[in-house]
């Protein structure tokens, strides 16, 4: 890859292609119970390189607004949220949900400076347990997001995000790369107290067809709303075994289960250069997660992590080498002597560097999705910035799952996919939508 596509890809401030990109669409900014009753204490949620911070007024109404109040700099965070707005600590300014100054109290009750005084205030939505944001232009705002797991009620589904210590890419690209899982998550994939395909529940003739086959083709086939990424092993006589994933513009992952285990869903979302914010969601459509798969996950089974109490930093991190045992390591129960599947990712991802120089890669075959998705990544950003469309706005765009299906040998973009669809978006009249694609 050239540096200058390099730098395009993993440079999301505001006026960069790949920063402008990213504020087209909805993105998860944190999840609602950070915001847990009105006029609680604001949380700081930085995105996109821009210093922000989240409040929940005292209608209960959630809010994202920038960090820095406009008199002189000063945090809100440090502020006091009160009578429906947030104050700031320093000198009592006050602004509402939409960053309007409703109180400058050193100035006479007459004047009228507060009138033309405002912070940025971004539109917010709250679905799937999560506060989303838009932070893009206003007349281009989509409609709200459609991944199936963001319509589904709270007990449902699972959700963390996690600070991640390296740019969005590198995460990204780990989630969407499949040919790593046979070695990185070696005697852990199997072990795993959510993900593992050892529970029982699991389907014993993939898990066979899987095990007979460790040299998968990749294909990809591009979708309306992102990409279609395919593993494909032999299956028995005419037939091929596809493992799909499903990648939505512009960071999130939908995984194949594994037999009646929950499904998966990833976003990697840029907290700026150099750091990301790595969500992590389990759910199930047709009825609620238990106890113990929850607790499993609040312990850092699967995709989630254990967080040092109060932060969204891992307790298991780069400054403690991701708890590496390397006894574990030469027993030959964990290829890498890391216990958390999470952190074996974050471990080498966290390795490459803050920014990847992907100038320095030797890819082959199997980097088929990686090589795609920054393809499609590049493509969207220049159409958007020459004023054309971009995929993955439209609501319909978003209501896929990903999955498994056993057909006759076809390439991915032959293979029928509808099973892919969940029924109740099928059954809706997107046609009636302005912002369908």
């Amino acid at each position: 890859m050239r540096r200058e596509e390099n730098d395009l890809l993993t440079r999301t401030d505001a006026g960069t292609p790949m920063g402008e990109l990213f504020r087209r669409y909805w993105l998860p900014a944190l999840t609602c119970d950070e915001l847990p009753h009105p006029d609680c204490p604001p949380v700081r949620v930085p995105l996109l390189g821009e210093r922000l911070i989240a409040i929940r007024d005292s209608s209960g109404r959630s809010a994202i607004l920038q960090e820095a109040c406009p008199h002189r700099q000063a945090s809100l965070y440090f502020g006091r949220c009160e009578d429906g707005g947030i104050r700031c600590a320093y000198h009592g300014w006050k602004f509402d949900a939409d960053g309007q100054c409703l109180d400058i109290p050193s100035e006479p009750a007459v004047s009228r400076a507060r009138e033309q005084i405002r912070v940025q205030a971004y539109p917010t939505l709250e679905r799937g347990g999560v506060v989303w944001v838009y932070m893009g232009p206003p007349e281009l705002m989509p409609a709200p997001p459609e991944l199936e797991w963001a319509t589904l009620p709270p007990y449902n589904l699972f959700v963390t995000r996690r600070l991640q210590e390296c740019n969005y890419l590198q995460t990204m690209e780990g989630g969407l790369d499949s040919s790593h899982l046979s070695w990185l998550h070696r005697g852990t994939i199997s072990s795993d107290p959510v993900l593992g395909t050892g529970r029982a529940g699991t389907d014993s003739s993939i898990l066979g067809i899987i095990a007979a086959d460790r040299n998968p083709r990749y294909d990809s086939v591009r979708t309306a709303g992102g990409l279609l990424l395919g593993a494909r092993r032999m299956a028995g006589e005419g037939l091929y075994y596809w493992r799909i994933t499903q990648f939505l513009m512009p960071c999130f992952n939908i995984i194949a289960p594994t037999g009646d285990l929950t499904l998966n869903a990833q976003a990697w979302v840029p907290l700026d250069d150099h750091n990301c914010w790595s969500w992590a969601v389990n759910y199930y459509v047709d009825k609620p997660l238990g106890e113990a798969e929850r607790e499993a996950m609040r312990r850092g089974g699967g995709l989630h992590v254990e967080f040092v109490p109060g932060t969204h930093q891992s307790a298991a991190n780069r400054g403690n080498d991701y708890h590496l045992d390397r006894a574990a390591q030469r027993g030959g129960d964990n290829f890498t002597g890391i216990p958390s599947f999470a952190m074996q990712d974050t471990a080498v991802q966290e390795s490459q560097g803050r920014i990847a120089d992907r100038t320095l890669e030797h890819l082959v075959s199997s980097d088929d999705g990686i090589i795609v998705t920054r393809r499609l990544l590049l493509d969207a950003a220049r159409d958007n910035q020459a004023g054309r469309p971009i995929p993955g706005l439209g609501p319909q765009t978003q209501a896929v799952r990903a999955g498994s299906l056993i057909v006759p040998q076809a390439d991915l973009k032959q293979v029928d996919t509808a099973p892919l669809r969940p029924l109740a978006r099928d059954q809706r009249d997107w046609a009636a939508d302005g912002n369908a694609e």
